[in-house]
């Protein structure tokens, strides 16, 4: 999920500078860029820059990468000290979202690959989580390599320099057989690049969710999505530049832009744009039908600002108003609906709307609202607790106590931490007469391996709702043949550990799970229903949060072991 942003000048650096009145204005886009997707990543940000015309002897591709929540401001304050600025022709962001819990400025995109030929170095950033690193690791070392770091970044990048260079090779052969020599054979290879070879010796080798970008230091750019679309990418290209981004409204907002005026990359696509600054699209792997746009994403991760997405999040709330209307047995008159901010804002005047077509005068407030950002130096973990419960504060005197039903409208509940430490206990302050508290997202069962922090099964409160649902019934032997299943890599077996229960059943018991021993009032859950998932997200059918059909074969074998994972630690001591 992290975010990436790419600007390619198409015009020699005068023809800004008198148009704009300005040396920067490649970095100034760029920075606006990366700020409006401070959303998809605060672990940390990178930029990089080619300077196609340094004389020799001074350097032409640069780097600056920090770490923390003020990293964009960090980077961009060296970059213009540095004059990163000023020359460019090609300019990378990068902002980290971190799916792997390994921290450190290696960790931080752009990676760079040095060589003292320009078309061999190699800079890399992206959004993505490669499932099959294993098999990709061993075919580097087969091939006698040894990489540095085991990461599906630093292996990424050595795979496709490895293949840039047969690339440069390859021209280089060719330049010789014509009969050039010395600086002309350099002037060729830099201007006969083909990067869709390197693409497509690389890519194929990977599974996952991915928007791969680079740049060379000859001056090659590339974006390339993933076949089975799972990752989303955009560009826009007009006589002065071709710039590319995670979201639709980014690019909108940063060059004032219509929805039509705005392209996205399709699965499978790369998106290459030569040295000359020529943008062509090639079909660098084949989409794989019926492509799996990432729901979750959308739900939850995406900016609301795009035309799309807030129609979608309107009619997730919508969608939810008769299992709303029947938790509250009807009695709309006395329920205050409400959300938690922020992301959930736009679902929640859904949900009102659709509230609206049963002739009651709904009671709307805001009444729950993020307070301070507690830090946690603080060691002991009953301080910690009792920090975390005032992380939200409530308006008081709104709800009447014991009369009132509230109603609080998030855009997903995964781990149920945050409910249970805080917001729960803090409702439960107005004392209303029960506490509803709505999920615009279906329950998510299964971890993700694509590029959220949502890998461990045993995390999820769905999951935890199903294990002790089936030790209430003494259904254990149940979590023993899925645990036999999944030594085989058969992450499809996940979803028999859900068969026994209707998702009702399910919601009762993460809503036992989750109360805090001292509220008292009930407590309800309420979820999305798959098809209406579907039905107000029709075109991203990624649903393996939800559902349990991942659309690659890595993301299946790493659901397997996670749940083997889990039973090894949690489950072994038992006698099944």
């Amino acid at each position: 999920m992290c975010g990436i942003a790419m600007i390619r000048l198409k015009k020699p650096k005068e023809y800004y500078q008198k148009k704009y009145r300005t040396d920067s204005y490649a970095m100034n886009k760029l920075y606006l860029m990366m700020e409006k997707q401070h959303n998809r990543g605060q672990e940390g940000a990178g930029i990089a820059c080619v300077k196609m015309k340094q004389p020799d002897g001074q350097e032409y591709m640069f780097r600056e990468r920090a770490e923390g929540k003020d990293a964009i401001t960090k980077i961009f304050q060296e970059a213009y000290l540095k004059g990163m600025d000023s020359g460019g022709e090609l300019y990378m962001g990068h902002l980290r979202y971190s799916t792997t819990g390994k921290g450190g400025l290696q960790y931080v995109h752009p990676f760079l690959r040095r060589n003292n030929w320009r078309a061999k170095n190699l800079c890399l950033c992206g959004n993505f989580n490669m499932t099959n690193i294993d098999e990709v690791f061993k075919l580097l070392t087969d091939q006698g390599q040894s990489p540095r770091i085991y990461s599906d970044s630093y292996i990424l990048l050595e795979l496709m320099g490895h293949r840039l260079d047969r690339e440069v090779e390859r021209n280089f052969t060719i330049a010789k057989e014509q009969g050039l020599q010395g600086r002309a054979i350099t002037e060729y290879i830099d201007s006969h690049v083909e990067m869709a070879n390197v693409l497509k010796t690389t890519m194929p080798h990977f599974d996952g969710g991915y928007v791969m970008c680079g740049m060379t230091g000859a001056g090659q750019m590339f974006t390339i999505r993933d076949p089975w679309g799972i990752r989303t990418a955009f560009y826009y290209e007009d006589n002065e530049i071709v710039a590319i981004a995670s979201e639709r409204p980014v690019l909108q907002t940063t060059f004032d832009l219509q929805q039509e005026d705005i392209k996205e990359i399709q699965p499978g696509q790369a998106l290459i744009i030569n040295r000359e600054g020529k943008l062509s699209v090639e079909q660098i792997l084949e989409p794989v039908a019926p492509r799996k746009a990432c729901a979750f994403e959308r739900i939850y991760f995406s900016r609301g600002n795009d035309v799309d997405i807030h129609r979608e999040r309107k009619m997730l709330g919508e969608l939810l108003s008769q299992q709303i209307y029947d938790a509250v047995d009807g009695d709309l008159e006395h329920t205050v609906f409400s959300y938690i901010p922020n992301t959930a804002e736009v679902a929640y005047y859904g949900m009102v709307e659709g509230l609206r077509q049963y002739g009651v005068e709904l009671r709307t407030e805001k009444l729950v609202a993020k307070d301070i950002k507690l830090r946690t130096f603080i060691t002991e973990s009953s301080a910690r607790n009792d920090l975390a419960a005032h992380v939200y504060d409530v308006t008081y005197g709104v709800v009447r106590p014991g009369v009132d039903h509230l109603v609080v409208i998030d855009d997903s509940i995964v781990r149920g931490t945050t409910l249970r430490e805080s917001i729960i206990k803090i409702l439960n302050r107005l004392r209303p007469k029960s506490i509803v508290i709505v999920s615009s997202a279906p329950q998510i069962r299964y971890p993700d391996f694509y590029g959220i922090d949502m890998s461990n099964i045993e995390g999820f409160i769905a999951f935890q709702a199903a294990v002790s649902l089936l030790e209430d019934l003494h259904m254990e032997s149940l979590l023993r043949r899925v645990y036999e299943e999944c030594k085989k890599g058969n992450g499809l077996a996940l979803r028999d550990l859900y068969e026994p229960f209707t998702a009702e059943q399910l919601n009762e018991k993460m809503a036992e799970l989750l109360r805090p021993d001292e509220v008292k009032v009930p407590v309800k859950l309420v979820f999305q229903h798959i098809d209406a998932l579907h039905q107000a997200c029709p075109e991203h059918t990624g649903d393996w949060f939800f559902t349990g059909h991942y659309p690659t074969a890595g993301g299946c074998r790493l659901a397997a072991e996670s749940y083997v994972n889990w039973y090894k630690k949690c489950r072994l001591n038992l006698s099944l």
